[in-house]
Parts: structure tokens; sequence; C-alpha cells
């Protein structure tokens, strides 16, 4: 799946209370268990990554490029001093990470630190100067492109003008300064109270993102807590109790609960819930958790469906104080249903005025319960098996075509998108796959039923990838549907799933065993997830670099060279190997044209569509600083606001919907999708031919 995981300090956004007084910063140090993940990872990347790279000082000067950005992207916390200091790291990274070195990787992480809480604490003293908001002033807030500041002087003058453009941001919202200085002083103080919740994890994932990086985009280490999430992404599935938690000063406070899990079923848990406490089983010993890290938490929440978790709950509107109520409740596997294939049908006027009815199905990602599958549970949970019981729903619903929707899905399982392909031809092949040896195994839909037989649509955009590609480009080579959209993302690399615990044995687990602190549900050394071959179409194209090109283009509002594989310094080519035999079945040549020249007269004269190509002008445009002049600033958010404002309602008049009062938001159940729109029209247009 295409790349998730941010700088742990991007990640780590927690709402914190006024604290006055903060504790001492404490160094970061790697422990024995990631010394031995690093060196183990190195290890199986040196010799069986798909690339066969080798770790040297070129590689070295790459992962240092990657770590530092990825800590500093902005230019905003290092000094030039402090990047002129690290420059004899760039060449030794290669050898430390190779003896599972880490002491210099943690020590740039330190002076980041460093940095970030010094330029925090610059800028809290700061809120009480009286700024000048009549001044002729900018804030140059995009600093990529700019060196790193030279001095202490020209750093301070930097976060001057940022904590200048934080109050008038308040002011032009709040007349009351006071009240502004107040807010931007908590907001501040959360910042850096955050920094005393790192841990050497969060160091250590995000060097290890910066060495993967460097190999290619998709190799990837997943520390414990990441792994755990990753798998609950891949699984569509929980076990756990069924809450959603957030932290909001210093509680891990309950923001929804999932029906019919056991939080709900218990009717003793709400929404605004704090949870201060957890214990395991029915004895176990409760650990206070206000203040905790929010990922911290939830780990304790989860386990082992059938174990028992209690927990110390304040509830919600109840003083700090209140006496905290005890839950007990029994841990279930959660359906994350909001997660998964969902279906929705849409009626189209065909050009001889007939009514035509669409299914769309979205599909989010390409998900499977591995566990259960590999059990021989019947009723595991996977996108093919939920996507067969929406077509047969929609067929009984007598719909007259079927779109697919795998905008923004990363991806996923190869056995998923090799089944969900099976649905909708008789079988054959679906994918090509050559590892690192230059064997190529053709992977096979080997069964003879087809789900639907009916007129078919695919709709994909930038960000559909690698699973998508293989779904999306099987179903353009059998000829059997009309792939609509934008050039997708290009991933055409195979990742395999390692969990690291299940290496790592005697002596190295042994000497890290000691340090372990175990946590339900997860191991103790993470996962990689390793590339190790390259997908090809049944057509012998590779999906690498290029993507799926649509039948029917639309307008990427992602913008193609920000966004794709072909962005990615470390990606590899696009190549081609010969053909596999398959039998076509069907042709949609001879009707291509006709499709096209209908989508093209509706977009002539189509107001969504004039709107869309005006909103990516728009994105295209780049400015990287704004006035902080109050008139002036004011001034122009006035003129944007009414712009869009107007526009917003021009589009609405055109699609026959309401104008929107000022302070009106947009209802929810409007549809103004008009990329699903457009591709049901489409089909709608294949469906009934003039």
């Amino acid at each position: 799946m295409v790349r998730k995981v941010y700088v742990a300090l991007a990640l780590a956004v927690v709402c914190i209370s006024h604290l006055p007084v903060f504790a001492e910063r404490v160094e970061l140090m790697p422990d024995e268990e990631q010394i031995i993940v690093c060196r183990k990872i190195a290890e199986i990347i040196t010799h069986y990554n798909y690339k066969k790279v080798e770790l040297n000082d070129s590689i070295s000067a790459v992962i240092f490029n990657n770590y530092i950005k990825s800590l500093d992207e902005n230019h905003s916390y290092f000094l030039a001093s402090d990047i002129k200091g690290f420059g004899a790291y760039k060449t030794t990274l290669d050898d430390d990470i190779k003896v599972g070195n880490l002491l210099n990787a943690f020590a740039i992480f330190n002076v980041f630190q460093k940095r970030y809480v010094e330029h925090l604490q610059y800028a809290l003293a700061s809120v009480d100067k009286n700024f000048n908001f009549n001044e002729k002033d900018t804030y140059v807030y995009d600093r990529t492109e700019l060196p790193w500041p030279a001095s202490q002087a020209a750093m301070d003058n930097l976060w001057n003008q940022r904590v200048k453009y934080d109050l008038l941001n308040l002011k032009l919202a709040n007349a009351n300064m006071a009240q502004n200085k107040e807010t931007l002083k908590k907001r501040y103080e959360s910042l850096l109270s955050q920094v005393n919740k790192l841990s050497s994890q969060d160091v250590f994932q995000s060097f290890m993102d910066a060495f993967t990086e460097a190999i290619d985009p998709h190799t990837q280490y997943f520390n414990p807590s990441n792994a755990a999430n990753f798998n609950i992404e891949m699984s569509r599935q929980v076990e756990g109790i069924g809450i959603t938690p957030v932290s909001e000063n210093e509680y891990i406070t309950i923001k929804s609960i999932v029906p019919g899990g056991p939080a709900d079923k218990s009717k003793q848990l709400n929404v605004d819930d704090r949870i201060i406490a957890i214990a395991q089983g029915e004895s176990g010993e409760f650990q206070n958790i206000i203040g905790w890290r929010l990922d911290n938490a939830i780990a304790l929440i989860r386990g082992a469906k059938g174990t028992t978790v209690r927990l110390e709950v304040l509830p919600a509107g109840k003083s700090a104080g209140a006496k905290p109520k005890v839950v007990e409740l029994v841990r279930e596997k959660i359906i994350l249903k909001d997660q998964s294939a969902r279906k929705e049908i849409r009626t189209y006027k065909a050009a001889n005025g007939k009514a035509i009815r669409i299914g769309v199905i979205s599909i989010p990602a390409f998900y499977i319960d591995f566990n259960d599958y590999k059990s021989g549970n019947p009723n595991y949970k996977s996108t093919t098996r939920d996507v067969k019981l929406l077509l047969d729903t929609l067929k009984q619903q007598k719909v007259d075509g079927v779109v697919i929707d795998l905008r923004e899905n990363g991806g996923g399982s190869l056995l998923e998108a090799i089944e969900l392909t099976g649905l909708f031809i008789k079988s054959g092949p679906v994918v090509q796959v050559r590892n690192a040896m230059n064997q190529v195994d053709v992977e096979m839909d080997e069964d003879n039923t087809v789900a639907y037989e009916g007129p078919l649509g695919i709709l994909v955009d930038r960000l559909s990838a690698s699973a998508s590609e293989i779904f999306s480009g099987a179903i353009q080579d059998y000829g059997r549907g009309i792939i609509m959209g934008t050039q997708t993302y290009g991933k055409g690399s195979v990742q395999n799933v390692i969990d690291l615990d299940e290496i790592l044995g005697a002596p190295e687990r042994d000497e890290a065993s000691a340090l372990t602190n175990e946590v339900p549900g997860q191991n103790s050394y993470g996962q990689l997830n390793l590339t190790i071959a390259k997908f090809y179409r049944i057509s012998g194209n590779s999906t690498q670099h290029k993507g799926v090109t649509p039948d029917i283009s639309f307008p990427s509002l992602i913008p193609l060279d920000k966004y794709g594989e072909d962005t990615e310094p470390a990606a590899m080519p696009f190549d081609v190997i010969d053909k596999t035999k398959y039998t076509k079945a069907g042709d949609l040549t001879s009707v291509l044209p006709r499709l096209k020249k209908l989508h093209d007269q509706r977009m002539a004269t189509s107001v969504s569509y004039k709107y869309m190509l005006e909103d990516i002008a728009l994105y295209g445009k780049r400015e990287t600083g704004i006035s902080l002049n109050e008139t002036e600033l004011k001034k122009q958010r006035d003129i944007e606001e009414q712009k869009i404002f107007d526009r917003t309602n021009q589009h609405r008049a055109a699609l026959g919907l309401p104008a929107l009062q000022r302070g009106d938001s947009t209802p929810v159940d409007e549809d103004m999708d008009f990329m699903i729109l457009e591709a049901g029209q489409i089909l709608t247009d294949l469906i009934s031919p003039v």
C-alpha cells in the first residue's frame, strides 16, 4: 500500500491542558531491541530485496537527506551550523545500520528535539510582545526551498514572524487580544508538552523510514504499534471493545462507540467519558493513563478476543475529582463496517429519456483477515466476499450497470485483487509476478463462476495504487469494463510481510527478552514489508511507474507532479515482459470513440467541469508567503471567501440546488461528486446507445 507512516512528531498531535511548568527534556537513546532489529533489517534488505541494493556511502547520503527532511522539511528548526555539524554522518549511516549502531541517528534527533523546545519556548515568551499589525510585513510559511537560518538571530526573527502570524489569525476572528494571547500560549504549551510524550520508538521508526525509503518507496518497517495498526487496516477488523478514543486535555476520551461492540452492548460507556486507568483480566492491577500518549493507551485497551479488560472511567460532565466507575468488558472481534466496501444506487437519464439505475460499489482497500483465512474460517472478512454480497443485492434490486469506485484505494492484498477480478470473468490469468531471479509466475482466477456479467465501469484516480491497478488493469486487458478517471499511482511492486518475531530467535531474542514490555495484540520487534517482486499485466506491461491509463480520462484534482510512483526518487522503472495467453471477455474499442465524444460534449457545457478545471488551476498556484498587515490580510481573505461563496452558489444553481446563505453548511445528503456522476453517465451511454 502507499506509504502512510509519517514523522512521529507530526503524528502525535494531542490537546494538552494549560501547563505552566514543563519537565526537563530527556535525551532519547536506542534500546537493545532496536539495535537487534536494525541489524536484521539491514541483513534482510541486502540479501532479499528485489533491487539488490548494496549499502554504501551513496545510499548513506540518501538516508541522511531523507532523515533530515523528515525532521525539518520546512527548515524551521535546525540551524545551518547544525546541518554542517551532521555532515560527518552523511557517509557513515550505512556502516551504522549494518552493525546496529543507532547512536548517530539518535544524536541527530536529540539536536532536533533540543531546537524544537528552544524555538517553542522562545515563541511562548514572545507572545506578550506588542506586535505592529499596521506595517508592511510578510511571513514566509513555506521555507522548503530556502536555506536553514544561519544564526540564532535569524531563527528568532523567523519565529517572531510565526508568532505575529498566529496572533494576527486569532485577531481577525476575535478582537480581544488578551484572550488571543492566552489561546496562543496554550497552543504552544500543548506543542511543548508533546516532547515529553516522544519515545525511542518514534525516533527509531523515523530513522528506519529514512533507511527503507532510500531502498524503494514500499519496503517499510513498522514498529510494534504501527504493525498492529497496519494489520487492522488490512483486515478491517480489530479485537477490542469497540470505541474510538482521542487524547483531550491529558485524558483518553471516548469520541464514538461502534454499534454492536462490547462497549455498546454494555450500556456502561458513553461519548465524552474519560478513561483514567486500565487493568488486564479480572484481577490485574490498574495502570493510570492520565497524560499518556494515545497509541500507548489504545494498545492496552485492545487485546485478544475473549479476554477481559477493566477500565476506570470518569463519566462525561463529571469533574476530575469525581469518583470513577469501574467498567469490565470482554473483548470481541469488531468489524469496521465504515471502512469496508459499501454500495449505493444512482439513477441516470439515457439519451432516449429512459431511467437507468447504476449500482456504485466503493472499495476503500483490498483487505483480508489473513489469520481467519489461514485458519480455515469460512466466514473470514475480505473485500471479495463483501463485494460479492453487494453485487448479489444489486442484482436483486435490478440495476442496469455497476461502477466500482477505486478512488484513493491504495491497494492491499494481492490475493484479493485476483479474487475480485474473478467475480467479473469466467477464469484465466489476472496478473504476472516476476521475482528477483527473473522467474515469472502467472496468478490465475480458477473459478469459472461469474458473480456479475452486466455492464461494468471502474473509476480510478491518482491515489488508486497496487492491487487497485492489478484489478483495473486486468478488467481493461480483458475488455470487461470501461476504465474512467485519471492515470493511477504506478505502484507495481510486490511486498512480503515479515513478522520479525518469527525470525529473531535465540540468541538474539534472549538478548532482548528481559527488556520486552509485552502489550496485548502486539509483537516485540515489529514487521518488515519487503519488496520481493514486480507486477505485470497479462498484456506484459508493468503497472510500475506508469500505472493504468483510463479509457476515458478526467482531469486530476491530485497534482500528478507531486503524487505518484514517478515522483519517487528510489522507484523502480517501467518495463515490459512477454504477455501471457488469455481470452478476452469483450471488446470495447469500437464503442469508446462514441463514449468519449458524448463525454466531451457534456464537458463543453458542464459548469461542474468548468469549476473543477478552475480548482485545479488554483491549486497549482504556489504561494510561499502571506501578509502580516491586518488590513491587507483581512481584505485578501474577504475577497477570497466571497469568491468561494459565489462560486459555490453558482455551482449549486447549475445543479438545480438551492443557494446557501452565509454560515450555512452544505447538507450531507447533497450529491456534488462530479466524478461519480460523470462515470455513471458514461456507463449509461454504454448501456443505452443512440
